[in-house]
């Protein structure tokens, strides 16, 4: 020891050497706890040997280091080539880091799905601010990597000797796929032999893992500050349970019941007065006054019954009179079944004649011959030439996504004949080609069954789209099974015709690039018309 930190300054004093031995091109470097004398606290001081000029270089990373303030990275304090020259030592003086390495945490076996997202993206974070001022951190290892004692996380080898954005990136997929599996692929195991590539049970987690360590310019990771973004955990939609409305006599009946056992009052006359919404395929409640207008009915025991299964007190009068009270329930009852049947009535007209109305007024909507019709014309017409096909269904396609829905509510919008309402992405930052994650996202379009299809038309409300539209003959296949049949970009409406006719039933309409907007890129389309071939 004595002979490597020969040159350093009297104020730090060695404690204890800590972490592994780095080995670089120009070198090794040390890395002990110290006590910066003067200050009075510990220090990670870190030395470089030789030094003089082969350790210039991460000299010179160390003073861009000095710069950064953020937890997620050890503060550099001090940085000098040191005395002696080359038979010397040069050395970086960094914030000593306290609490547990994640080698250590990870012994006692892998963290769950939110420790590992909350660990990995407040790292991310930290790398992704050394890499704006140009800085590549290196020596992301789980023996360099601390977690503090107050939740946050830090890095204690500030900086490496070498290293590059690329490699910040991979070093964090790979620690992620560490957190979550407890295991490192490629490490050699008792056995001598490197292990397999542990398997992720998080889909979106395991491509964001893919990513971050792939070679590939079109489907590696673009940044660390993506990496943080995707690592963010995202609130689970839930959809809240709504109890539907059971407006049959038995259902009023019951909530009256439930009310009285519970001590509650029946509902107020202004809510039952309010107009209430009802699903078009349900009967309106049929109105039979406040609770208790109904007489009792007497039962065979000792004491009558009411509407609401509960016993009554029977006074003097009701004990004088029980045929007149029968009576009167059966009128009642008769009553009531007529305002049901004509209520019935009424239903049923309005709604039969509101589907007749709309299927002879819908735009594109076959015609279904009358049973009197010849049998020439019982089938149903080609559509007009300029006409659009009809679209039976649309669903996303995003077989490069992280399994973040891409506004999958809003496809209807884009074939709803409103070129007000639209289909967007989502927003993606740092690039136009969403964010350099993923090539593309899309819709298909289901027709029903094979068409001959000559071309689309397309509208959007983000001018400067670029797409391609494929077709296939299956919709959840690879983005190779929908052959290229045009492309394009999109401004306002643009029509874009097919160089030959396809018959295809499913059309999948490819966003490959996007526009600025707010916060970042995005594109929509507000209305997608798929017109058949010439002459068909």
């Amino acid at each position: 020891m004595t002979a490597t930190i020969t040159g350093l300054p009297d104020r730090y004093r060695p404690l204890d050497e800590v972490g592994p031995e780095e080995r670089t091109p120009t070198g090794v470097i040390h890395c002990w706890r110290a006590k910066d004398r003067i200050l009075n606290r510990d220090v990670a001081i870190r030395v470089h040997v030789p030094g003089g000029p082969p350790a210039r270089a991460w000299i010179a990373r160390a003073l861009t280091a000095g710069g950064l303030a953020t937890p997620a990275l050890a503060m550099v304090y001090d940085a000098s080539e040191g005395s002696g020259g080359e038979a010397g030592a040069a050395y970086v003086v960094n914030e000593w880091i306290e609490g547990q390495t994640l080698a250590e945490r990870l012994r006692s076996g892998p963290m769950g799905e939110r420790e590992a997202r909350t660990v990995l993206r407040r790292l991310a974070e930290g790398v992704a601010e050394a890499h704006r001022v140009g800085l590549a951190v290196g020596g992301l290892t789980p023996e360099t990597v601390v977690l503090r004692p107050n939740g946050l996380v830090g890095l204690r080898a500030v900086p490496a000797a070498t290293g590059s954005v690329q490699e910040d990136i991979a070093a964090l997929g790979a620690l992620l796929e560490y957190c979550l599996t407890g295991r490192q692929a490629g490490v050699p195991g008792p056995d001598g032999v490197p292990a397999a590539a542990p398997v992720i049970a998080q889909p979106d987690l395991a491509a964001l893992v893919r990513r971050a360590r792939s070679t590939e310019p079109g489907a590696r990771l673009a940044s660390a500050a993506a990496m943080a973004a995707l690592l963010t955990e995202r609130p689970r939609s839930s959809a809240v349970p709504v109890r539907g409305r059971d407006e049959s006599d038995s259902g009023w009946l019951r909530r009256l019941r439930e009310h009285r056992e519970a001590g509650q009052p029946a509902a107020p006359a202004q809510d039952a007065d309010r107009p209430q919404g009802r699903e078009p395929d349900t009967l309106p409640p049929v109105p039979l006054g406040p609770a208790r207008s109904l007489p009792p009915v007497p039962a065979e025991g000792s004491h009558d019954v009411d509407v609401l299964g509960e016993p009554v007190e029977e006074d003097e009068d009701d004990a004088e009179d029980p045929p007149g009270r029968r009576r009167f329930l059966v009128a009642g009852l008769l009553l009531a079944a007529l305002v049901v049947v004509v209520l019935l009535a009424w239903w049923v007209g309005t709604n039969l004649l509101s589907v007749a109305t709309n299927v002879d007024e819908r735009p594109g909507t076959p015609v279904v011959p009358s049973s009197s019709a010849p049998a020439e014309d019982s089938a149903a017409p080609a559509p007009e030439a300029g006409t659009p096909l009809p679209i039976r269904d649309a669903t996303v396609f995003d077989p490069f996504g992280d399994g973040e829905p891409e506004n999958t509510d809003e496809v209807p919008a884009t074939h709803d004949g409103d070129p007000a309402t639209t289909w967007s992405t989502l927003t993606y930052r740092g690039s136009a080609d969403f964010g350099n994650l993923k090539p593309g996202v899309g819709v298909v379009y289901d027709l029903g069954s094979a068409q001959a299809i000559g071309g689309v038309t397309l509208t959007t409300t983000t001018p400067g789209i670029a797409v391609e539209v494929r077709t296939g003959e299956a919709p959840d296949g690879d983005l190779d099974s929908f052959a290229v049949a045009t492309s394009g970009s999109v401004d306002g409406t643009t029509d874009l015709a097919f160089d030959e006719p396809v018959t295809a039933q499913y059309v999948l309409v490819w966003v490959t690039g996007l526009v600025p907007a707010e916060d970042g890129f995005a594109g929509d389309l507000a209305e997608v018309a798929v017109t058949p071939a010439a002459g068909e």
